[in-house]
C-alpha cells in the first residue's frame, strides 16, 4: 500500500514539475519555446506535465523498494533508542535551536556575513542543546515523572523494564498464564503480529488436534490479556525479508533488546547462538520440582512394568518418572520404596529406587 502511495505521489511532483519546466523554459527561451507556447499552450502544458509524471513515477518505482528497507532501518533504529534519551535529547535541541532564534536580531546589522553567521550559530547551539538534553537525561524524567528536579525517577538499581516475547509453542502450552498470574515474569508481554497471524493459521486448519490446539493458545493469550495483571504490546512489525516464524522472533528479540520466552528446544539453541537471551518453562519447572535425594524413601504407586526385567515405573505428583527395580510384582499397589540415585536429563529427570522391603530384608 505504501509503494502504492509513493508512486501517486511522485507522479503528482512530476506533473507539476513538468508543468513548471514548461513554462520557466518558454521564458527562458524564447526563440524555441514561445512558438511551441503560442501554437500550442494548453497541449504543450499537458504534455510535459505527463511526461513529468512517466519520469518520476517511474523513478519513484525503481527506488520504492530500496527506500522503503531505508527507512524500516531507520524506524527500528530509531525504536531501539530508549525513550528518555529520545524526549532529553528533542527537549535540549528546541531549548537550543530557540536560543539562537533569540539571538537573530544581534546579528541582522551585519548583513550577508551576519546570515551565514545565523546559520553556524543554529547548528553550533542545536548540537550544544542536544549534548546538554542526552547528559541530564536522568534529571529531565525525573523533572517529568516526580515534578521535582534531581529526584530519581526510579528505584536506585532498577534498570529498564525487559520486554517477554513469546512465541506459538510457549502460547500452546498454556502454562505461561499461570507463571504470569504468580507474579514471576516482569515487564512487558510481547505478542508479535506475525505469532498471532501462525495461531490462526493452526486454529483454522482441518486437522482437529491440530485446531484444538491453535484455539486452545488463542484462548491463553485472550486470558493473558483480559484477566490477567500484566502489560500486554501486540507488536504489529513484521520482518518481511525473513521467512521462518522462529528467526523473526530472534530479530524482534535483537530489536527490542528483550528475552524469547519458548518451551522449544530448537528455537532456546537457535537463540543460545544468535546470542539472544531466552526464558525456557521446560527448563523452569524442572528447577522447581521438589528435590529427591539417594537415601530418602518416598511413597510412590507402581503402575507399570519397566524396560528392563523386573522393573517397575511409578510417578510423583509432578511427573517425575520413578524406575522401580524388582517393582514389576507390585504393579497396581502403593508402596514404600529407597531412591539409589537420580539421573538428571534433557529431557527431565529421572529417579531409580528399590523397594523398601527388600532392603529389610537384606
Amino acid at each position: 500500500m505504501w509503494k502504492r502511495l509513493i508512486v501517486l505521489f511522485a507522479g503528482l511532483s512530476g506533473a507539476w514539475s513538468g508543468y513548471s519546466i514548461y513554462h520557466a523554459a518558454e521564458r527562458g527561451f524564447p526563440l524555441g519555446m514561445a512558438k511551441l507556447g503560442e501554437n500550442l499552450p494548453v497541449e504543450g502544458s499537458i504534455l510535459f506535465g505527463v511526461l513529468g509524471a512517466i519520469i518520476f513515477s517511474f523513478a519513484a518505482t525503481l527506488c520504492a523498494e530500496w527506500g522503503g528497507s531505508k527507512l524500516r532501518e531507520a524506524v527500528l533504529f530509531c525504536s531501539r533508542i530508549p525513550m528518555n534519551e529520545l524526549a532529553a535529547g528533542a527537549a535540549g535541541l528546541t531549548g537550543g535551536l530557540l536560543l539562537s532564534l533569540l539571538l537573530y536580531p544581534a546579528m541582522s546589522w551585519l548583513g550577508k556575513a551576519g546570515e551565514l553567521l545565523q546559520v553556524a550559530v543554529t547548528l553550533v547551539l542545536g548540537y550544544i542543546g542536544l549534548r546538554v538534553g542526552l547528559e541530564k537525561k536522568t534529571e529531565l524524567a525525573a523533572l517529568w515523572t516526580t515534578g521535582r528536579w534531581g529526584q530519581s525517577a526510579e528505584p536506585e538499581g532498577r534498570g529498564l523494564e525487559e520486554h517477554k516475547i513469546l512465541d506459538t509453542s510457549v502460547i500452546i502450552d498454556g502454562r505461561i498464564a499461570d507463571i504470569c498470574k504468580t507474579g514471576f515474569i516482569e515487564g512487558t508481554i510481547v505478542i508479535p503480529e506475525f505469532v498471532l497471524e501462525e495461531l490462526q493459521h493452526i486454529a483454522d486448519s482441518s486437522d482437529l488436534l491440530k485446531r484444538n490446539r491453535g484455539r486452545r493458545g488463542l484462548d491463553i493469550l485472550n486470558k493473558i490479556q483480559k484477566e490477567l495483571d500484566v502489560k500486554v504490546l501486540i507488536y504489529e512489525g513484521d520482518f518481511e525479508e525473513i521467512s521462518e516464524v522462529d528467526s523473526k522472533l530472534v530479530k524482534l528479540a535483537k530489536v527490542l533488546r528483550g528475552k524469547v520466552v519458548t518451551n522449544d528446544f530448537n528455537l532456546n539453541k537457535v537463540c543460545e547462538l544468535q546470542g539472544v537471551s531466552v526464558l525456557n518453562i521446560n527448563d523452569l519447572a524442572n528447577a522447581v520440582k521438589p528435590v529427591v535425594l539417594p537415601g530418602e524413601e518416598i511413597i510412590v504407586q507402581v503402575i507399570k512394568d519397566g524396560k528392563e526385567h523386573g522393573q517397575g515405573v511409578a510417578y510423583l505428583d509432578d511427573g517425575t518418572m520413578i524406575v522401580v527395580e524388582g517393582g514389576r510384582e507390585y504393579i497396581g499397589t502403593t508402596m514404600e520404596v529407597l531412591v539409589t540415585s537420580v539421573l538428571q536429563t534433557s529431557a527431565g529427570r529421572m529417579i531409580f529406587a528399590k523397594p523398601k522391603l527388600l532392603e529389610k530384608a537384606q
